[in-house]
């Protein structure tokens, strides 16, 4: 006998958006300076070939290398300053929210706002991220206790593909029974872990926060539903993306600063295998659900790269396919890891109509794919 389940749907979302901007020009400015200053320093060595002299980055190469304009960002000053190149957060004491949980909570709340919820509503919240600010507790139990939530809370990290893999988590626990109203939130704080002394990743992330509130259809009472028709996940190991900070570093007596404590990737190599992966994946999912690509108006995708984006769908679709189909967000945002497909539903799904269908769809270190296919009620 085959269980029947319920439906579930997404019906609320909600977004942070930190108060700074820098533009690539601002980037460019102060890395320029920095690679000066090292230059000028290491001048002797250089000279002597022992050390490779810093490039200059341009306006020109971030935007033809990843079609990012510019980024969100907490703090601005001390990733601007050659002499630190990255962001000054204030401590906060055990007693205080932190701050990780204090953009969540913001999220949290419009996408609560949006689907006419409060936090006693809910009855687990998932926080999902590329980098928790803490080992434990949990990030997503404070959540939980800062908006006065139930049930149960916990932390997840898939790196880019952590919002897609929490909402599979959420969808069953839903549609099993085992909540009935679920919070997935994914902080993310990418300007604490880019290596902005790196002239080939430095201009790739930025800040955010998004929140998603899924539960059962016939519970919802918000105005903007769409339901969750099917979820895929997928990972297979690599290194080519890849952060090694961790508890185990003071362990090692090496230098806190290494290169491979921040984020660091093969980026060349990334494209080529991530790209024919993702479109395999998405094209799987369909077919197991019984949909066909072209059956979709809309991809919302990963935002790591508009070209990687644009082969995505071009192998998708059999051809060229602009904002109408895949909406960009990373211009404005820049990477923002997990939260970015997000953001592009978040952003781009007003205009559709009841019945209409479209993709979820984050990619990244694991390697990692994670796919929610979803309907317009």
């Amino acid at each position: 006998m085959q269980t029947s389940f319920p439906a579930v749907v997404i019906s609320g979302t909600g977004l942070y958006q930190p108060p700074h901007v820098i533009t690539n020009a601002e980037l460019v400015a102060a890395f320029n300076t920095y690679a000066d200053q090292q230059n000028a320093l290491h001048a002797d060595a250089i000279a002597r070939g022992e050390r490779q002299p810093l490039t200059h980055s341009s306006v020109e190469f971030i935007e033809k290398a990843s079609g990012i304009k510019q980024r969100y960002v907490i703090e601005k000053d001390g990733v601007l300053d050659p002499a630190r190149m990255y962001p000054r957060f204030a401590p906060r004491g055990d007693d205080e929210l932190s701050l990780m949980a204090e953009i969540a909570v913001d999220a949290a709340g419009k996408a609560l706002a949006q689907a006419g919820k409060t936090g006693a509503d809910i009855d687990a919240v998932l926080c999902s991220s590329a980098n928790m600010q803490r080992a434990y507790p949990a990030m997503a139990v404070e959540i939980q206790q800062a908006l006065g939530a139930g049930g149960y809370g916990f932390d997840m990290n898939v790196a880019c593909s952590s919002a897609t893999f929490a909402l599979e988590q959420a969808f069953n626990a839903v549609r099993t029974g085992a909540s009935k109203c679920v919070l997935v939130v994914n902080p993310e704080i990418t300007s604490a872990h880019l290596e902005w002394r790196d002239r080939d990743c430095h201009f790739i992330f930025g800040d955010v926060c998004t929140a998603v509130i899924v539960e059962r259809a016939d519970a919802a009472t918000g105005p903007d539903q769409w339901e969750i028709l099917g979820t895929q996940l997928a990972t297979q190991f690599s290194s080519n993306i890849r952060n090694n900070f961790g508890f185990m570093n003071r362990a090692e007596d090496r230098d806190p600063n290494a290169r491979d404590l921040t984020f660091y990737q093969e980026g060349r190599k990334v494209f080529k295998e991530v790209v024919p992966m993702a479109a395999a994946h998405i094209e799987a999912h369909l077919a197991k659900l019984g949909l066909e690509p072209t059956h979709m108006r809309r991809f919302w995708l990963h935002q790591a790269n508009q070209g990687m984006n644009q082969l995505v769908i071009k192998k998708l679709v059999g051809g060229e396919a602009g904002s109408e189909v895949a909406p960009l967000i990373l211009d404005e945002y820049a990477n923002t890891a997990s939260a970015g497909s997000i953001i592009a539903f978040h952003h781009h799904r007003g205009d559709l109509k009841a019945g209409d269908a479209g993709v979820i769809c984050s990619f990244g270190a694991g390697y990692s794919i994670g796919s929610v296919v979803v309907k317009k009620r």
